[in-house]
Formats: C-alpha cells, structure tokens, sequence
C-alpha cells in the first residue's frame, strides 16, 4: 500500500499552533510506521459521499483525515474535530474522466452554500459584459482538468471569480481558465491511459506525494510552508526531467519558480549516476547560501546523492579550483588598485584624452572582460554595447594605457578576479578529467563572461552538461554579451515558466509596468513577460510620494504598524532602499512601528523578530508577505551618481535599464502587499506606477491569505 500526502495536509498543517502541529506530526508518523497499532483511533466519516475517508484522533479536539483504500493511504486534511468533519464531507477524491488524474473535487452545492458568506457565486455581470467561458463546450472544459460538477459554474464565471477557488477545484483547470481569461491558450492537460495509475499522473504528482519512509515524512513535515520541496507543478517537472542535446535555459518572470526548477535539477542530475558530480551555483554567496538552505529541504543531508551536489558561488568555486591546479592562491587587486594603475598608466600616456569613466567602464567591460593580452585582441574584438565609435589611432592610444596598467598590477603580483578565473578556465579547457559532470546556475541573467568562460571549462561537452535559470529583466550587475561567441547556443532549448505562485496577481500587474512586455538578449533570444498568470489575489499596491520625508516616514511607519497588527510577523516584511543614503530613512520608518530592525548584508542574515532593512541589491533571492520600497525620489532611482558617471550613450541606456530592474525586483520579493513610495516630485519610474489619480488605496486592516510560494 502506498503512503501519500496530500498538499492539503500541509497547508492545514501550517495553519495549527506549533504544540498542535507537534502533536499532529507524531500522529502522522505513527501512521507511517503502523497504521494497525491500538492506539490509532479509526473513525468513518459518516456522512460524507466518499466512503473512503476516515478520521483519525490526534487528541481531545484534533483530527487527522485521511483517505484509505487497499492501495492507498492519504494524509488529506489535519483540523479541530467539526472543521475536520467538515472538510471531508464536502469532498471525495475521484478520477478525472477525461485526463485520468486522481482529484479531490468538492461539491458545488457545499460551495454554493458558503457562497453568500464567501462570495464563491459569480456576481450579476453588467449588461453587455461576455462571460469569459461561456462559449468553452465540455469537451475543452474536461481538457483543462474542470471536474464535470464545476462546468456549469465555469460558464457562468468571471476571470476574477476564478481567485475564489483556491482549495475548491484543481489547480490546473484554475490554471488554464486564468490564462484563457488572459488571452492565452493553454495546452490541454495530459491524458493518461485507462490502466494508468490516477497518482501518477502528473496534475495529481502535484497535490499527492508517496512518501517511502519516515525521512520523507519528515522532511515534508519539516517544511510545510515549502510546498516546492513537495508538490512539483507538471511544467516544472518536464524541465526538470527531460534530456537535452546541449546546454538549456529556464527563463520566467519573479515568481515563476526558476529556482524551484534549478533545485529540483541538480538533484535530478546527482540521482541519475553514482558517479554524477553536480554544481549548483550562483553569482553570490548569499543566493548560494540560501541555495544551500533550499536543498536541505528538499533531500536530506544523509541522502547519498546530497554528497554529489555542491553549492557554491561561482567565485569560490574558481577560487578552490585555483587552488588545487595551481597550489596557490592569488593575490586579488582591489578595485581601488585597479583604479590607480589606470590613472598612473594614462598620466604617463600624456595629455588627457580619455575620461576616467570611460577608462574604468572600457576596462572591466572589454579589457579585463575578455581577457585581452595583446594589441590584436583589441583591436580586432568586438566592443559589444559600447556604442563610443573609436578609430585606429584612439584603440592604439587605449591600448597602450590598457597594457601598461596591466604592467603595473603584474609588477606588483595583483591579479583581477577575471584574470583568476581565466587561468583556471584555461587549465580545465585542455584537462579531459573535469571537476564536474553537470552545472545548474542559478540566476544565470547576471552571469559575466568569466562565469560563463568558466562554466563550459569545468564540465565535459555534450548533453545535459549546462542548464541555467535566469530572468532578463531581473538583470542588475552585468552587462549583457553574446552567449553564443563563447560557444554556448540555447536555440532550441530555452523554456518560459508562466505561472507565478509567489507574488500576487495585483503585485505582478504593478511590477510588470516596469519592464517591456519582451525583453532580449544580445544573440535574438527573447523572454516573453506576456501571459504570465498569479493564481491568488492580494491588496492593490500602494504607490505614494509626499511633500517631505518626515511625512513619508509617518505613513510608511503607519502601514507597518497596521500589517503588524493584522498578524504580519517583523520577520515577514522587508524594507528596501536604493541607496545607503536612505537607510536611516527606513530606520525611522521601523522605529515608528514600533519595531526592531536588522540591516541585510551580504552574507546571510538572520532575521527573527526584526524587519529586514537592506538595499535593493541585496534584494535577490529573498520574499517576503509584505515589502515597503521607500526613498525612491528624483535622483535616487536612478541614482545620479550612476548617470553621472556614463561614459557614452550605451552605458546610460544600461544604467536606466538596470534601475528599472532593481526596482522590479525589490517590489517582486512581496507575496501579498507591497508600499512603493518616495518625496516629490518622485522618480520618474514611481510616476509611471501611479494611478490618475496620483495615489492608490492603503494597506487593507485585514490581510488576506495567499497560497504557499514556491520559489
């Protein structure tokens, strides 16, 4: 008999005190080692229409509903003992006629019931107004997974009933109807043949799991508010299981679970062999510690195919490798020391006749980029993005101030971090033995050209050998360059996520005005914004500029007090700047809230009991229920120092573009709400997020539950 839980158990589990979840959970492992042991009490829901569900007792007031069969026993459903009851009569699990997925479906007329409390009926439409479904027959409706009970509901609805439904009917036949709603075509889902296991299917792989054994209980116990660790949407798991004749890309907006997918590969890629040796990095090592923490909750540290997977920034990992080629470590040459060998290689040149700025940005962009070492590399490498036209003459002039820097740095044993990597990617290009079997690279949108220089060196050639996760408009610290010049082609292998778990639907229509609807890379690729769909709602973003700070500062304290007060934990709120300038603005903003705080570093940080203050930089990879991005007035985003410092035209439409990215993903690591405000007259980015109005609607006194993230 399989052992299974369900994703409704750990949603119910979260929602219990801790002393009942303890106790909930022993009963669950009691269940895993001897369902037939005297002290489990069986009780049959009685009135229900599945016969198959049970309850079981936890304690006085608790139960534990389960559903069980000769060949199945499902964890569904942890409450007091009416609600539990309740629960379960409202439900049955069946097979879905048309695709063959294992289902819970809940009766329309329990729904239609609450309605008048919950206001699940859809609404009277205004005259004229087409419902969306109303022209779908049942044969489409069957397709998307719609249980044949909800059809004649589905006709009659609106898109924003659809928001409702969360935990009343499938998640994929939500899923597709939300995307029709939005002008998408949703693929039908899959069809299973009739002596198909129903939990195998991959809709029901998402809201069932079987658990082998205590250690997977435990794991899924441990972390129920992780649903990703558990529950896998069918998207996300063909990417992750499927081959690929050569290195692939995962793309998607914030929320997408490009993470998720990333996660899920490596430990895809380490159980296939015993011999796989799998990296998983990042740009940071703060995304690359949180990477960590996420793939401890998604396979146990004992489990052998854990010891093949290492997680690191890409600059440890190069550092390590150094090492161990070389039996040295490098000296690094700081960015000050980089600076100075510049400007004493330019003063011997002679006159002034390039600026400082344009000097710095020619350097760490082309020079020290791509590693040029000799006056034919430069002249004859292409300035990607540089759109300063400079003659012969003026390459040579550049490149003599370029050599004699790089004299002077060697002179006294620096290197630069490019220089570093570029050895090791050397010496492990020509090595047939390589340090790795497969890499996945996580937020591979700011991958520079060393990275990926790097990246190809250290695994073998061919299939499966690359996978990256990335988002081009959460671009912020690198320049974009052609992938395809340094031999690593996704044509053909690059895939969009669509649904977004994490954010909700008013965050991500808001945060999306800040970007265009395709965003392209250097070599014609394009990541679609469009069709995206969130699959809850949450309060409308609050966009806000005010006269003075000190009344910025009063209102953004009062929105924090207020999410405190409507059971937002401090540990659950960010609150981001662009700036270190703005950081005591947010400080007072904490303080009238009535709360403590902790400035966010690079390295991880921990958060409990206090409000996280940090720059917007540091922003990636965190989430949290509710974000205040404050400080953002005319000149701090974009910030003026950065456009002063353009040397050419390119460069400035970098920087707007990175600012615009910044600001995306500090609004995006909200959930549920998020306060964007600044003082007048505002950055021109915040003016574009306004209503006519100049203002949008406060933080709502109550907040409104939204499903577990996922990545």
């Amino acid at each position: 008999m399989e052992f299974r839980i369900a994703d409704s158990f750990t949603a119910s589990l979260l929602r219990l005190p801790a002393r009942e979840q303890k106790a909930a959970k022993t009963t669950a492992f009691d269940l895993q080692l001897d369902r037939s042991a005297p002290g489990l009490r069986f009780h049959r829901v009685e009135h229900g229409r599945d016969p198959n569900f049970w309850t079981v007792r936890v304690n006085d007031g608790l139960r534990i509903v389960v559903h069980k069969t000769d060949d199945n026993f499902l964890l569904c459903y942890v409450a007091r003992h009416d609600e539990a009851y309740a629960w379960a009569e409202r439900r049955r699990i069946e097979v879905h006629p048309r695709t063959g997925a294992a289902q819970f479906v809940e009766f329309v007329h329990h729904v239609v019931d609450e309605a008048t409390r919950g206001g699940l009926i859809p609404p009277p439409r205004t005259p004229g107004e087409r419902a969306p479904f109303a022209r779908l027959g049942d044969d489409d409706l069957l397709g998307f997974g719609v249980p044949p009970d909800w059809i004649a509901w589905v006709r009659q609805a609106r898109a924003d009933d659809l928001f409702d439904l969360d935990g009343h009917m499938p998640q994929e036949a939500i899923e597709a109807l939300l995307d029709i709603a939005t002008g998408g075509r949703p693929r039908p889902a899959p069809v299973a043949p009739p002596t198909a296991d129903p939990f195998a299917h991959p809709d029901a792989r998402r809201r069932f799991r079987a658990v082998a054994n205590l250690e997977d209980l435990r794991q899924a116990l441990e972390y129920p508010w992780e649903k990703w660790t558990v529950f896998l949407h069918p998207a996300q798991r063909e990417l992750v299981e499927r081959r690929y004749g050569g290195p692939a890309r995962v793309a998607g907006s914030a929320g997408t679970g490009k993470t998720v997918v990333a996660l899920h590969r490596a430990v895809w890629l380490a159980g296939q062999s015993a011999d796989a040796r799998v990296l998983l990095a990042t740009f940071s090592e703060t995304l690359a510690h949180a990477l960590s923490l996420k793939l401890g909750r998604l396979i146990d540290a004992a489990d052998p195919v854990a010891a093949r997977i290492t997680v690191a920034p890409v600059a440890g990992v190069a550092r390590r490798l150094h090492q161990q080629a070389f039996g040295t470590t490098p000296t690094m040459a700081s960015a000050a020391e980089v600076d100075q060998a510049l400007k004493t290689a330019a003063e011997a040149a002679g006159p002034a006749r390039f600026s400082r700025q344009f000097l710095l940005a020619e350097w760490h962009q082309v020079v020290d980029a791509w590693q040029l070492r000799d006056w034919a590399a430069y002249r004859d490498v292409s300035r990607l993005g540089r759109k300063t036209r400079i003659g012969g003459q003026q390459r040579q002039a550049l490149w003599a101030i370029f050599e004699r820097a790089q004299e002077i740095l060697s002179t006294r044993a620096l290197v630069t971090w490019a220089e570093t990597v570029a050895r090791v990617t050397g010496h492990y290009r020509t090595c047939a033995a390589k340090p790795f079997t497969h890499a996945v690279i996580d937020e591979a949108q700011d991958v520079s050209i060393p990275h990926l220089r790097f990246l190809v060196a250290v695994v073998p050639a061919g299939p499966d050998a690359l996978f990256f996760a990335g988002d081009l408009g959460q671009r912020i610290f690198q320049p974009p360059f052609s992938w395809l010049s340094q031999g690593v082609d996704l044509r053909g292998r690059s895939f969009s996520l669509r649904v977004n778990y994490r954010t909700s639907h008013q965050i991500r229509r808001k945060a999306d005005l800040l970007l265009p609807p395709q965003v392209r890379d250097v070599d014609g690729g394009e990541d679609q914004r469009k069709g995206t769909i969130s699959v809850f709602e949450g309060a409308e973003p609050v966009v806000r500029l005010f006269a003075t700070a000190e009344e910025e500062i009063t209102f953004v304290g009062a929105w924090l007090s207020g999410l405190i007060s409507a059971g937002v934990a401090p540990e659950e709120i960010g609150i981001f700047v662009r700036s270190p300038g703005q950081l005591d603005r947010a400080k007072h903003m904490a303080g009238r809230a009535g709360q403590s705080w902790v400035i966010l570093q690079d390295r991880a940080t921990d958060l409990s009991g206090h409000l996280a203050v940090g720059l917007m930089h540091l922003a990636k990879g965190l989430e949290f229920k509710a974000v205040a991005v404050i400080g953002c007035d005319d000149d701090v985003i974009p910030l003026k120092e950065r456009i002063e410092s353009a040397a050419e035209e390119a460069e400035l439409d970098e920087i707007f573009e990175t600012e615009r990215h910044l600001l995306y993903v500090a609004c995006t690591r909200a959930r549920d709400l998020v306060a964007i405000t600044g003082v007048k007259p505002g950055s021109e980015f915040v003016v574009d997020l306004m209503e006519p109005s100049g203002a949008t609607p406060a933080a709502p006194a109550a907040i409104k539950a939204s499903p577990t993230a996922i990545g």
